[in-house]
């Protein structure tokens, strides 16, 4: 088979070699560049499997691909299905166990990997038969026990719990919910209840419905030829049964008669995360596919250069990233949208900002110069992409799949370079709606709302809508109401003292040690704080062996990574010494910026807050309005445009010493939740000059 030819024709006009050339104008661009693509060789079985073959034979290297093509699947009140089914294919066969599977795979260096509507394999060409064998063997033939079933479902719960309190994952969630409705595949969404509905009988009919011949295609590419490959799959993939999948019509999903804010209350959020959104009808195979585009690159697909980055980072610095979608789908309805997730201070202006630029695109043309630029990008992009040998089938693939013509992507520039700037007006007046956006923003109401409610489009107030987390309509968030008559940071405070042991026990500690150990990744993580009036040394341990550590003193802070000391940044420093002290309220409560925010639910008690306010760290503390006692901690660490949000719950006290201290803290590492028991707590521990350095 041909090598893929990519042929640049560049038209050179004839220039003397005497003439001067006038550097302050730029050269005329010449025309379009023209593309050879090889046809990759194609053959199919009989029970429907169409196979694409692209020989490459640079590097002793096979990658295998099989695409199932099926129309959206809906799983309802068993959501949920296809992520098990899935989660549990790749892992043996009924002929091979899963862990001489995994062997053989190590062995060669190879990678294989099932999923719920496909595979993907690739390693060395002499290992090409062997891999295609097993790859078809664990596709064909999975191993679906009810030990498997039960582990990978307590993982995908566990990922669920995890992801609860996550705003960007709520705000996903929830647009998709909005913008195709629930009983909608891609409306659908999948919680722990429609989990637990799933058996291990689903999972097997799920499989046995949508794991199936029909618009199924495998792609080899690499070190092979025609010939072997057609030999394997004939071998290994005609058993399997000829069948199509089940076939579902769905309602079309509406757009929003007009521009709205979708508010999802989520008190714990340390930014908003927002998506302006409305659907659009677009398939590859319609002229306005390419206009389209390059609307949407100069809008905010095309990184740093597009309008939203421009002006909501660069700019205005509310955000590290902002930036835009736009879908195309030929079974029917997709989505353009544009997001960010931004500082709940500036979460209404951002707003604001996103549907000024999103307007501009539909109301004013763009610059030749932003034309320029957005093609010679993303010609670019395609031009790397002809690079890599499997290109050549991806494109073939494409063509099957989007019904696009033969020559779509041999003519592809040249119809790149002929779109003109009302082409990307008329596309964006097409497929930008600001005027019936879904605003959806997904941030903590009690410091965003007020300003959200203010919000005007074209002179028009924005209204608002709110939605709990799983995209039900709900009441405006109620952010605790007022507060007792005579309930202040102080009494707060001294409520909480009064609950560990009494005011006058805690002011005669001079020195505090406090040990905290729990298990995450397979790891024992050990915490060690020392605490003086002005000083404070934290250090984590892993297996015993110190990781990293924190220590504040006088004007220094500084992180401790092995024997390096690498300082942080002042902002950082005044911002914590505002929580330093034997306890963190006795220094916060002396601070006049120190705010009780209100009432909060924390899991099932009702709690006060109160906010530490700071440039770079913000603290918040949550007291039990019954108990007086601490349950709850969060920071978040504003740094270089990013946010990170640390979070403990405090599980029952120990006393020790007169003095109660929290037994449990409960905290993210990742995706994993790790609870950390109090091992040891000494008051007026001996503290020595070095533990500071």
């Amino acid at each position: 088979m041909k090598k893929l030819l990519f042929t640049l024709v560049l038209a050179l006009g004839a220039l003397s070699l005497q003439a001067q050339i006038d550097r302050s104008k730029m050269p005329d661009a010449g025309p379009a560049p023209k593309i050879n693509l090889d046809k990759a060789e194609q053959f199919k079985l009989g029970n429907g499997l169409t196979v694409l073959v692209v020989e490459n034979h640079k590097l002793p290297r096979v990658s295998i691909q099989l695409n199932i093509d099926n129309p959206p699947i809906f799983e309802g009140d068993k959501a949920g299905v296809g992520s098990l089914s899935g989660s549990m294919m790749g892992k043996g066969s009924k002929s091979i166990s899963m862990d001489a599977f995994n062997e053989e795979i190590d062995f060669m260096g190879a990678r294989l990997e099932i999923y719920s509507q496909g595979a993907s394999a690739s390693g060395l060409s002499k290992y090409f038969p062997r891999l295609m064998e097993l790859m078809a063997d664990a596709a064909l033939n999975p191993n679906f026990t009810q030990e498997e079933f039960d582990k990978e479902k307590e993982k995908l719960i566990t990922g669920l719990k995890t992801s609860e309190k996550s705003a960007s994952a709520i705000a996903s969630r929830v647009r998709y919910a909005l913008a195709y409705g629930k009983n909608n595949p891609y409306g659908e969404f999948t919680t722990e209840e429609t989990v637990n509905n799933v058996t291990l009988a689903d999972v097997e009919r799920f499989y046995a419905d949508y794991f199936v011949p029909a618009n199924s295609y495998l792609v080899v590419v690499g070190d092979t030829n025609v010939e072997e490959v057609k030999k394997l799959v004939e071998k290994y993939f005609t058993p399997w049964i000829k069948a199509s999948p089940p076939n579902l019509e769905f309602s079309d999903p509406t757009d929003a008669q007009y521009t709205q804010v979708n508010f999802v209350d989520v008190p714990n959020a340390v930014q908003s995360e927002i998506w302006v959104e409305n659907l659009v009808q677009l398939k590859k195979n319609d002229p306005d596919y390419l206009p389209a585009t390059l609307a949407n690159f100069v809008l905010g697909f095309g990184g740093f250069s597009g309008r939203l980055m421009k002006n909501l980072r660069e700019d205005k610095a509310y955000t590290y990233s902002a930036r835009s979608s736009l879908g195309n789908s030929k079974w029917g309805t997709s989505t353009f949208g544009a997001t960010a997730g931004v500082r709940n201070a500036v979460t209404d202006s951002a707003v604001v900002e996103i549907l000024k630029e999103i307007d501009r695109m539909v109301e004013e043309p763009i610059s030749e110069e932003d034309l320029k630029l957005a093609k010679a990008m993303y010609a670019g992009n395609f031009v790397m992409q002809l690079e890599k040998p499997s290109t050549v089938a991806n494109y073939a693939l494409d063509i099957l799949q989007q019904d696009l013509p033969e020559d779509f992507y041999e003519t592809f520039l040249e119809r790149v370079d002929a779109i003109t700037v009302a082409d990307v007006q008329r596309a964006s007046k097409e497929y930008f709606k600001p005027g019936n956006a879904r605003v959806v923003v997904a941030g903590k109401g009690s410091e965003v709302l007020e300003n959200l409610e203010k919000i005007t489009f074209k002179g028009k107030p924005v209204p608002i809508k709110y939605y709990d987390k799983y995209a039900n309509p709900t009441e405006k968030p109620d952010f605790g109401g007022d507060l007792p008559e005579g309930v202040s940071v102080q009494s707060v405070v001294d409520a909480y003292f009064e609950a560990i042991g009494g005011k006058e026990a805690v002011d005669k500690i001079q020195s505090l040690k406090l040990v905290y150990e729990g298990s995450a990744m397979g790891a024992t993580i050990k915490s060690e704080e020392l605490r003086t009036a002005d000083k404070y040394a934290q250090t984590t341990f892993m297996n015993d062996a110190p990781m990293m550590g924190i220590v504040s003193k006088g004007d220094e802070l500084f992180m401790k990574q092995g024997g390096n000391k690498v300082p942080l940044p002042d902002g950082m420093r005044q911002d914590m010494q505002k929580s330093l002290g034997i306890f963190a309220e006795q220094s916060f409560a002396m601070n006049p910026e120190t705010k009780l925010v209100g009432i909060e639910a924390v899991e099932d008690a009702k709690a006060y807050r109160i906010d530490v306010p700071g440039e770079t760290v913000q603290a918040s503390y949550f007291y039990d309005v019954e108990t007086g006692l601490k349950i709850k901690e969060a920071t978040v660490i504003n740094m270089n445009g990013q946010t990170q949000n640390q979070e403990s719950l405090i599980k029952g006290y120990q006393e020790v010493d007169g003095i109660k201290f929290p037994a449990i803290k409960v905290s993210a590492m990742g995706p994993q939740q790790v609870e950390s028991k109090l091992l040891e707590a000494v008051i007026n521990y001996e503290v020595q000059e070095s533990d500071f350095n």
